[in-house]
């Protein structure tokens, strides 16, 4: 499973390609993003994205909320039945920031 920003250049290395942002990002068309599936209910709630506000010092904070909320739901067992259906997986976000996002954390919970 790899990770990526939306907004970088579509590769056929990308492999099936899942947007896990709960917005659609900004400024890119849906045709250009060649996103094979668009997992909206994986994305950290409304309240906590805004709490987190992407502030690098509530992250580890940010990963135990966003963990709990995940814990049970439907969109995680989508998101590993997905995992295990393609080989190459890439999960794209929106975030400017590459080392605080939900596509990173996804990672650190699914290993």
């Amino acid at each position: 499973m790899a990770i990526k920003r939306v907004y970088e250049p579509f590769s056929k290395t990308d492999g099936y390609r899942i947007l896990v942002d709960r917005l659609w990002p900004r400024g890119i068309k849906k045709e250009d993003a060649h996103v094979d599936q668009w997992l909206k209910e994986i994305a950290p709630s409304t309240a906590l994205r805004k709490w987190f506000n992407h502030e690098p010092e509530k992250w580890k904070s940010f990963l135990t909320k966003y963990k709990a909320e995940l814990k049970g739901s439907a969109a995680l067992d989508e998101l590993l039945a997905l995992l295990k259906q393609h080989k190459t997986v890439t999960l794209l976000y929106g975030a400017k920031d590459e080392q605080h996002n939900q596509a990173v954390a996804l990672t650190k919970f699914i290993g």
